[in-house]
């Protein structure tokens, strides 16, 4: 996931009353091991559970240590879900996801080589895919694939993902240069993450 001032959207705010005590949370989140990923990530679903992705390197031990040190972040979006109404999530229709992708295959590849041309970067290849486990990934040789649902999200939103991958054409990697590139191009991506991490979508 591999992930991007942009045009901001207020947040849901939280209540003092709606913040749970931090010790008070139980956190027993689903641990799931990716061979693909760079990083640990903890993700909020919108049912309020918790999933925790394993790196091929990582250990369930240092993943729940992890979990521990996220515990605020996970707290107060489990709040925010109470302070939304926790809205169960409505299903695309079959006609509405095709044309879902048809436009993300006309608009996000577009996009992209707007924000390259702007970064004076250099794509050589853009996919439009069904990711089932990130929004974006970008190749070694260039070639940028992007998840069809980012049409669907806020454009601030889906603009960091394109950032990101982006930014890999310099840095193939997440570490802390990766991360002052982002912040860089797009200084407000930490709120575009939390996003994501919320997200039921994937």
């Amino acid at each position: 996931m591999q992930q991007q001032s942009l045009p901001l959207e207020p947040a849901a705010a939280i209540s003092p009353q709606s913040s749970p005590d931090l010790r008070s949370v139980r956190l027993e989140p689903d641990f799931v091991r990716h061979h693909r990923a760079r990083r640990y990530v903890v993700r909020v679903r919108a049912d309020g559970t918790v999933r925790v992705t394993i790196p091929r390197w990582g250990s369930k031990r240092e993943a729940a240590a992890f979990v521990e040190q996220q515990r605020g972040w996970i707290a107060k979006q489990l709040a925010r879900l109470q302070v939304d109404g926790s809205k169960p999530r409505q299903e695309l229709s079959e006609e509405a996801m095709n044309g879902f992708r048809s436009r993300a295959k006309l608009e996000l590849p577009q996009r992209l080589l707007q924000l390259a041309e702007r970064f004076g970067l250099h794509v050589s290849r853009v996919s439009v895919r069904n990711q089932q486990s990130r929004w974006g990934s970008c190749s070694p040789n260039g070639h940028i694939c992007l998840n069809w649902r980012l049409v669907t999200m806020p454009e601030w939103v889906r603009d960091y993902v394109i950032i990101h991958e982006l930014m890999h054409l310099k840095r193939l990697d997440h570490s802390p240069k990766f991360w002052k590139l982002v912040a860089a191009a797009c200084p407000d991506y930490h709120r575009a993450r939390d996003w994501l991490r919320t997200c039921p979508h994937v």
